[in-house]
């Protein structure tokens, strides 16, 4: 027997942070989570649009094509195999399973896309998703300002430097500019 199936029939009932890629499906897949009780994660924002010559509020996803699920390896594969849910996982390059964020890397994600969302409102240049080929840096935990508490590298964008919260082989965030005595090396 496959070692690999084995140790995933040991973990099905874990609840785990799932990455699903789909095509302008979002907000539909949202909704079908949503009532079956399957947390899950898709920030949505609110961007004016001309439609058809008239300025229109529309919500679209902050990270187009990409649905974050807090589910076990059973429910996700009954969500493709029964409910035909639009949607292909993430998997990892190095095994092939299913791609896992950990629980810590996710709640920092998810605190930095609801700061994230809250200054848009003010300023477009707070924060910005940037290229996934980043240079490692120092791990560092922001003990100041806005995004205090969150964990991510140190890195230089546009000679600045920036907190990047990274979901392996997902996507980066970089915050705006943050003063080094605002942040702490970790080990």
């Amino acid at each position: 027997m496959n070692k690999n199936y084995v140790m995933l029939k040991l973990s099905d009932n874990e609840l785990h942070w799932y990455v699903a890629n789909t095509c302008r499906q979002e907000k539909k897949i949202k909704q079908r989570l949503d009532s079956m009780g399957i947390e899950n994660f898709i920030p949505f924002q609110q961007i004016a649009r001309k439609i058809h010559g008239v300025d229109k509020l529309i919500e679209v996803p902050v990270i187009p094509n990409l649905v974050f699920i807090h589910t076990t390896l059973k429910t996700c594969m009954s969500l493709i195999q029964e409910y035909a849910f639009d949607m292909r996982y993430l998997r990892d390059r190095e095994t092939g399973n299913f791609l896992i964020v950990p629980d810590k890397q996710m709640e920092d994600f998810k605190q930095m896309m609801y700061d994230f969302m809250f200054l848009l409102d003010f300023s477009k240049e707070m924060v910005e998703v940037v290229n996934e080929n980043l240079k490692k840096g120092d791990k560092v935990r922001v003990i100041k300002g806005d995004f205090a508490g969150i964990e991510g590298e140190l890195i230089r964008v546009k000679g600045h430097k920036r907190v990047v919260v990274r979901l392996e082989g997902v996507v980066s965030l970089a915050t705006a500019y943050i003063p080094g005595s605002f942040l702490e090396k970790i080990e």
